[in-house]
């Protein structure tokens, strides 16, 4: 099954998204679990999140991404943010237990001149102080396009976080497709390359959910611009090989392109008429 969505906003809770998704022909989308540039969340309306449940499950809605705020960087060189993106990451995940077997995406963070192995030492720790067993949220690791003191540009990067989590079976990975162009990786001609360089870096079974995107910009520019579908450097063919993908096509796809909601409903239009049935 294709599962096919894009970002909504959470303004007006859980059943307004989720109704949102099913007018414009998602089955899945994608949240931010609160303010995308501050800290604030709004209260959990116990009520608004029974009734998405159960009308989740009548219109095969499943495979949610919350998104966690950009202002959360657990690399941060200054101690107070690393602690206010600890303590943000931890409510975010006791939130998402009211919405159980879904994912939480989050931008691994930038080192700010401390170097990529002070960065990737100090996202594991956090990890390590928040990652409970119990939990039914997994975790994600988003591919980055490399700008400025990013961590995540390479799979080895992530890997690397992995290696240093307690929890790793809590750990997955969420493939940005402008992400890893502008991160040099010739998604465009070499997918195949591409994704078996994952596997031997990561492995397959981490990769749990694709950001679809085009990019405003050449391959291994690092800049991190997303474009619409089929408008970018990427381009259209080479996005349609991706959602066929034998080791994609079955995860849940989530557009992050600039448009309004009829434009996500537009290119998931075109996206599901592109979309093969037959594996």
């Amino acid at each position: 099954m294709f599962r096919i969505g894009c970002h909504l906003s959470s303004s007006n809770g859980f059943l307004a998204m989720g109704r949102e998704a099913v007018r414009i022909g998602a089955n899945t989308f994608q949240f931010f679990t609160r303010n995308p540039r501050g800290g604030s969340a709004k209260a959990i309306d116990e009520k608004d999140v029974a009734a998405f449940l159960a009308f989740a499950e009548t219109n095969g809605l499943s495979s949610l991404v919350a998104h966690a705020p950009y202002t959360l960087n657990a690399c941060s060189a200054d101690a107070g943010l690393r602690q206010f993106a600890s303590n943000m990451m931890a409510d975010d995940l006791r939130r998402m237990e009211y919405i159980p077997g879904n994912f939480y995406n989050f931008h691994p963070g930038s080192h700010v001149k401390q170097g990529v192995e002070t960065g990737i030492r100090l996202i594991a720790e956090m990890l390590n102080g928040i990652l409970k067993p119990e939990q039914r949220t997994i975790v994600l690791l988003e591919t980055m396009a490399g700008k400025g003191s990013e961590i995540g540009r390479t799979f080895e990067e992530l890997r690397a976080i992995i290696d240093r989590v307690e929890q790793d079976q809590l750990l997955g990975v969420c493939l940005d497709t402008c992400h890893i162009s502008d991160a040099g990786y010739d998604i465009i001609h070499h997918p195949d390359d591409v994704l078996e360089q994952f596997d031997r870096i990561i492995g397959l079974e981490r990769l749990r959910a694709v950001h679809l995107n085009d990019s405003m910009n050449v391959p291994d520019s690092h800049k991190d611009r997303h474009a619409k579908i089929g408008e970018g450097k990427i381009g259209l063919d080479a996005l349609v090989r991706v959602i066929n993908h034998p080791a994609l096509r079955d995860l849940p796809f989530n557009l992050e392109t600039p448009n309004e909601i009829d434009g996500y409903a537009a290119e998931i239009k075109l996206l599901k008429s592109l979309y093969s049935n037959v594996k």
